[in-house]
């Protein structure tokens, strides 16, 4: 019996981000990862180490200028892209054109207008797109869903959402690229994108308007120099003011931060490890906004990237009682503890060191509340990226059982990824305006 052929993936963008997905097609039957494509041929060569690991064979690699001649020239039948932010737009387009099924890290962009074109080359095309949205993936998450949906508080009427990035996991957005909007729209739209398409999908409704205020209080030299916090240098890298200081990422105690950083950067010039309370800075570090929903729910939302532990609580106010969570991924932070960054606890791939528990707690009118069992587990984005994997992709050993419950999950789509995106960009705008801005009036093509 002949056995049907790989499809044949190219990976692009090969940062911290791209080893979930590099190692995860590599060791799914079905899957190639035929190409990889970067600016930085040090950061490839560390993938191709990693298939090479696996017992898959090197991948070939290719700079972005080239990129549609790696779609015609290596036969790709899917393409993953996790680059900078502001580069999907780049590589989504050309490869749903070539008839590609593409896989983006959230967020799918970072702006109206490269949303908008994305959403008509979809259209255009009738090809899939699909946003990697992991803590849809979550066990925690789909319980609340389960709930939700089953009516268990009845018509849901308002939403309180607050997460807190403690400060070795919030200070990291501000030594990196993440730290200029105009590569990540800043963490309403890199980091509360996850967010917003968590209660757009518990909620199955559509967000309407936002509004809300942003500033930068924490990070930055201004706020650094009035809370007595900022010390004097560009990059952590050999600076002695940076070797006491527990804002500071050391790249080289680290093998793979090394290897991904430290060591390619002589191929594009980019630092990993940028001074926290320097600029330049251009994204916000505490922001609070209030959404409306198309069936009249409400949500407030507020995130705070300088807290002392990690974690984030979530309310429903229904017509037949109160849902509420609160989970704690890190329930304190040491100084100068050893950073990791990459496959490690600082975003969430391994549990915190002081990681804490969860508790979902359902009160009903008129009746005592519930405590509702849960599983908990805090690395892999709370269990939500083998799971995304396995949904994407397909299981690792297709002789097992499969996950039927992940199986069955419906990914987000690029609807899902302009739903999401639009309550970022209103929030921004509202920033900038003082006023409510609603979604429609920046993305009028969400269909």
């Amino acid at each position: 019996m002949s056995r049907t052929p790989a499809l044949r993936a190219a990976v692009v963008g090969t940062g911290h981000r791209a080893q979930l997905f590099t190692q995860g097609l590599a060791e799914r039957p079905g899957h190639l990862v035929a190409a990889l494509c970067d600016p930085s041929p040090t950061r490839m060569a560390f993938h191709n180490r990693l298939l090479t690991e696996t017992g898959a064979p090197a991948a070939t690699t290719w700079e972005p200028d080239r990129f549609t001649d790696l779609l015609a020239e290596e036969d790709i039948d899917e393409v993953v892209v996790t680059t900078v932010d502001a580069e999907h737009d780049r590589y989504i387009v050309p490869a749903l054109r070539a008839g590609c099924r593409v896989v983006t890290e959230k967020p799918m962009t970072v702006d109206a207008e490269r949303c908008a074109r994305i959403l008509d080359t979809v259209r255009e095309t009738g090809n899939c797109l699909t946003v990697a949205f992991n803590y849809r993936f979550n066990p925690v998450h789909e319980k609340v869903r389960a709930l939700l949906a089953e009516g268990a508080i009845g018509e849901v009427l308002s939403v309180h959402f607050e997460w807190l990035l403690d400060v070795r996991h919030g200070a990291d957005y501000f030594r990196r690229w993440h730290r200029e909007k105009r590569n990540s729209g800043g963490l309403m739209v890199h980091k509360s994108s996850h967010h917003f398409d968590l209660v757009n999908w518990w909620l199955a409704d559509e967000p309407r308007e936002a509004f809300g205020y942003g500033r930068l209080g924490f990070y930055g030299r201004e706020a650094g120099e009035r809370h007595g916090l900022r010390r004097d240098y560009d990059r952590a890298h050999g600076a002695d003011r940076a070797a006491d200081d527990p804002f500071a990422l050391d790249l080289a105690a680290d093998d793979t931060l090394r290897a991904l950083y430290l060591d390619a950067e002589h191929d594009d010039g980019y630092l990993r490890d940028r001074n926290v309370f320097d600029g330049p800075i251009t994204i916000e570090d505490d922001m609070s906004v209030l959404v409306r929903y198309a069936r009249g729910a409400t949500m407030t939302y507020h995130l705070t990237a300088y807290s002392p532990w990690e974690g984030y609580r979530v309310m429903f106010n229904g017509s037949a009682g109160r849902l509420e969570l609160e989970v704690e991924e890190s329930r304190w932070q040491p100084p100068l503890a050893r950073v990791t960054s990459a496959v490690g606890a600082v975003h969430g791939d391994t549990a915190a060191e002081h990681a804490g528990g969860a508790r979902l707690t359902l009160r009903p009118l008129w009746r005592p509340p519930v405590d509702v069992p849960l599983a908990v587990a805090h690395e892999a984005h709370g269990g939500g990226d083998p799971r995304m994997l396995d949904a994407l992709f397909g299981p690792v050993d297709p002789t097992r059982p499969a996950d039927t419950a992940a199986a069955a999950h419906p990914t987000a789509t690029e609807r899902d990824g302009a739903l999401a995106l639009a309550v970022g960009l209103a929030a921004n705008r509202s920033f900038e305006t003082g006023r409510p801005v609603p979604t429609r009036e920046l993305l009028p093509g969400i269909r």
